[in-house]
């Protein structure tokens, strides 16, 4: 069984793509130096996710405490909110169900026409009128 860590590290005082140029490289060696299998960048408008799967719970745990690993975490450019570290994979794994797409906003939306009335006219048919019209 694979075990997946998340880091997802959000913009701050600075973009979270500065922070991945500064210490992505150091997590990465301290990644694959203590048993990683392989791992993901995802780059987000809001921030960066990086997944790192490992063999077993020990190495991901492992790497985690490691001084290296926490130097970086305390380097994220917003360390109360924009840091999110936890087991299994995250924010760039994807959804299993597509978004619907959003309404369009009211300003951008259009009065829908007016339903029409359907005419119906009244054919006559081709048979004889039944009834007492008829004369004998």
């Amino acid at each position: 069984m694979d075990h997946w860590l998340s880091i997802e590290v959000g913009n701050g005082a600075f973009p979270a793509s500065a922070w991945k140029r500064a210490h992505g490289d150091d997590l990465i060696e301290a990644a694959l130096t203590n048993g990683a299998k392989q791992w993901l960048w995802h780059d987000h408008r809001r921030g960066v996710v990086l997944e790192i799967e490992f063999s077993s719970e020990e190495e991901r745990d492992r790497f985690r405490h490691l001084p290296a690993v926490r130097a970086s975490l305390d380097a994220v450019p917003d360390p109360e909110k924009g840091l999110i570290v936890y087991p299994g994979r995250g924010g760039g794994s994807g959804s299993r169900v597509p978004r619907r797409p959003r309404p369009r906003p009211s300003s951008g939306a259009g009065a829908l026409p007016e339903p029409k009335e359907e005419l119906t006219m009244g054919l006559a048919s081709a048979e004889p009128p039944s009834g007492s019209f008829l004369a004998e």
